[in-house]
């Protein structure tokens, strides 16, 4: 969480600048990521955190807002009934509705039939002639859709690009599999209205692990120092030249058993990638190995930059055979 604290004060200074309430701002932000983290998904926890630092501010610009328009009432010491309370049900049922027609005939039906009919899955199975695991998966899906959909109609927005409902339909879901498969980390940084809606959807999303634990057992020492190093070379670049990204370190079993590590961030790419990779060439002021170090350290290296799109590092240390 220390680690988080620099860039979430960047994004709040660059919003309110010297509000009396950045600090505040901060902390705010930090506690609610904090108290989520259980059900945040790995490579998840930077996009998360800076939606989350928008939607703070966000709040409380809304909140200063509202106190504004209400300082007459100040004097008022009556409770007053919320005058949009009814509004707002009436909008939440229509977003309801509209997601609903959005959804196919049978998906609809079905969802209807289990949740509102009280239908369990073994009968729905029977009548559509499946199996009630199939109808389970099948409500799971549409779940995760009208989550989908419901939020769209709220936000009266479409999505940007044909990538956008895959990657939210995954965060819906929680399917950490096909978040991969659709870059959803990156994608989220990169648009802004999956940045607003990724943060309700991974709240609501089905988790199926609050977290995950990779053994390193079976590297030497030395192997283990060597990881860290290069590790923190790729991580230092992005804190350097990008300011936010994400790092990745799973478990493999081919073509051997060891550690992949996957570090990206979206920001000004590499312009001469050759150079960057010669050996002595470093520009951080840290350890000096620079990318030409982290390569020498592992395995496996790899390296794809675009300008303006970012950087993907990919490198992988593998076990001594035994």
């Amino acid at each position: 969480m220390a680690g988080l604290i620099p860039m979430v004060r960047r994004i709040v200074g660059a919003r309110v600048g010297q509000h009396p309430a950045a600090d505040d701002l901060v902390q705010e932000t930090l506690a609610r990521v904090l108290a989520a983290s259980g059900r945040i998904e790995p490579g998840m926890l930077e996009p998360y955190t800076i939606v989350t630092a928008r939607n703070v501010i966000a709040t409380m610009w809304r909140d200063t807002d509202r106190q504004e328009r209400n300082q007459h009432r100040v004097v008022d010491l009556r409770s007053p009934d919320a005058p949009d309370e009814q509004l707002l049900a009436q909008e939440e049922q229509s977003a309801v509705a509209q997601a609903l027609a959005r959804l196919s005939e049978r998906e609809r039906d079905t969802l209807l039939a289990h949740e509102v009919s009280g239908l369990d899955t073994r009968s729905l199975a029977a009548e559509v002639g499946s199996t009630a695991g199939a109808v389970a998966a099948q409500l799971n899906r549409t779940r995760a859709r009208l989550r989908v959909e419901y939020l769209l109609v709220l936000e009266q927005a479409e999505p940007l690009s044909d990538r956008c409902r895959p990657v939210l339909l995954a965060l819906s879901s929680g399917d950490r599999r096909r978040q991969r498969e659709v870059d959803a980390a990156r994608h989220v940084l990169e648009c802004e209205l999956c940045a607003r809606l990724s943060q309700p959807l991974m709240e609501r999303g089905q988790q199926r692990d609050d977290e995950t634990h990779i053994p390193i057992s079976g590297f030497s020492s030395t192997d283990l120092t060597i990881l860290a190093t290069a590790v923190s070379e790729v991580t230092r670049n992005i804190v350097r030249f990008a300011g936010t990204g994400e790092v990745v370190i799973e478990l493999v079993e081919t073509p051997r058993r060891g550690l992949r590590v996957v570090a990206r961030d979206t920001g000004p790419g590499i312009p001469d990638l050759e150079q960057a990779l010669t050996d002595g060439y470093s520009t951080c002021e840290g350890l000096g190995l620079g990318l030409p170090g982290a390569r020498r350290l592992m395995d496996e290296f790899a390296v794809a930059s675009e300008p303006g799109r970012g950087t993907t590092v990919t490198m992988a240390k593998w076990q001594e055979e035994r």
